[in-house]
This record gives structure tokens, C-alpha cells and sequence, in this order.
């Protein structure tokens, strides 16, 4: 019996690492390897405390709105009549530049057009409402040309 018990274990364990190893996909991982020796920065490697960060922001990866920030902009995509969907974008016609983005709890349209109302030089505003309050949002939205 003890020796059933201990196969049963061993395949148990071996099937667990196999699983983590493989993935949840079946994929199996891309191998890594080590540099055989290490190599220390050269001085163009190597930045200065003092250095300033690029002043231009990196590219953001998502064109989901939920991520987007004051200055950049959105196009609506959906078709006349139909829900807002929007997507972050390049600024130009007929996109909207997000003036203002208040995180939190919204109670739905009233709530947006009292929040953008304190925002000059809005034309639109959009919100998203979810289950989770947390991830609530308003934008205040200005039409390009």
C-alpha cells in the first residue's frame, strides 16, 4: 500500500511540474540562457544621476479608453446612433482631445455633464460605468476640426 501511496505521489508531483513548466497553453517555454561571462557598461552605457528623462511621454500600448489621459485623443468608432466606442488615437479631424478625466464613481450622464460643465472649452463628455466603481471614469471631451 505504502508503495502505491508513493506512486501515486510521484506522478502527482511529476504532472504538477510538467503543468507549470508546459504553461496553462501546452506551449512550451522559450529557453533562456545565461551570457557566458559579464560584461561591465561602458561609459556611453552608463547615464548620469543628473540626466533628465525624455521629455515626451512613451507610446501607450492600448488604444482602450480606459487608459487614456488629458491630452491625448479618441475616435468615436461606432456607427451613427449607436454606443460611444471609443479609441485612443492620433489627434486629428474629427477626433476628441480629453481635456479632463475624473476617476471614480459615476452615476451615469447627469453626473458627466455636471463634472465637464466646470471644464472650459468642452464640447462632449463620455463616461464609463461598471460593476466595480473603482474603475469608473468621465472625460471631458473637446471636437477637432
Amino acid at each position: 500500500m505504502f508503495m502505491a501511496l508513493a506512486a501515486v505521489m510521484a506522478l502527482a508531483l511529476a504532472g504538477t511540474t510538467a503543468f507549470f513548466l508546459l504553461g496553462e497553453d501546452g506551449e512550451a517555454p522559450a529557453p533562456v540562457s545565461a551570457p557566458a561571462e559579464e560584461v561591465a557598461p561602458s561609459d556611453s552605457d552608463a547615464q548620469d544621476e543628473d540626466e533628465t528623462p525624455p521629455s515626451e511621454p512613451a507610446a501607450i500600448s492600448s488604444t482602450d479608453p480606459r487608459f487614456v489621459r488629458a491630452g491625448q485623443c479618441v475616435s468615436n468608432e461606432a456607427s451613427a446612433g449607436a454606443k460611444p466606442e471609443l479609441l485612443i488615437g492620433e489627434c486629428g479631424s474629427k477626433s476628441y482631445e480629453v481635456l479632463r478625466r475624473f476617476d471614480g464613481k459615476t452615476s451615469g450622464e447627469k453626473d458627466a455633464e455636471e463634472k465637464c460643465a466646470k471644464v472650459d472649452g468642452y464640447t462632449n463628455w463620455y463616461f464609463y460605468d461598471s460593476e466595480l466603481d473603482s474603475l469608473d471614469f468621465v472625460l471631458c471631451l473637446k471636437q477637432r476640426g
